[in-house]
């Protein structure tokens, strides 16, 4: 059965960018193999994500898991840009309930992959997320983008797997319903 899965990489102190959205950290924590994260893209049919996340990717390379992933990509905005000539984003407005429905129909029966934490936390608000991976990287950055912003947000896990891979620790957990 799909799920919808948020799948991200934090410091050990909880942020998922740092000042400014700055992703350099990721270089600098040295992460090394990571081929239980890199299974996920062949376990996903669609990916969902927000506007930084989307301007993020654009200043990467537009790749997601390194070009293997290359399946469609919605982006969850009400500032669409006019120069996108990608086909693979499709540029979504309004309630995250019919973005999550959308992009898994667009999945066809595999997983849905939410990216920022943002709409991860929209998901987890509406009953929507099914399961979180974050794989914790051996660095403090002191300041940045939270996993989660909302402090009134209580949701509980269920252990699915704890993996020490390279540098990092990848925790998997199921949303309890």
């Amino acid at each position: 059965m799909a799920k919808v899965l948020y799948h991200v990489t934090m410091s050990l102190d909880g942020f998922i960018a740092g000042p400014g959205h700055t992703m350099d950290w990721l270089r600098k924590a040295d992460l090394g193999p990571q081929s239980e994260g890199m299974a996920v893209p062949e376990t996903l049919g669609a990916a969902l994500a927000g506007r930084n996340g989307y301007e993020l990717g654009r200043q990467a390379g537009g790749e997601l898991y390194g070009g293997v992933y290359r399946g469609p990509i919605f982006i969850l905005t009400h500032r669409p840009p006019t120069d996108e000539t990608n086909p693979a984003y499709t540029f979504l407005s309004g309630d995250i309930t019919d973005a999550v429905r959308t992009a898994l129909a667009a999945a066809k029966g595999k997983d849905l992959l939410v990216l920022g934490g943002t709409v991860a936390e929209q998901c987890l608000q509406s009953g929507l997320l099914d399961e979180i991976f974050v794989h914790v990287a051996p660095i403090l950055l002191g300041d940045g983008i939270p996993i989660f912003r909302s402090s009134n947000l209580t949701v509980d896990l269920d252990p699915i797997s704890n993996t020490q891979e390279g540098r990092s620790t990848n925790l998997r957990y199921a949303v309890r319903r």
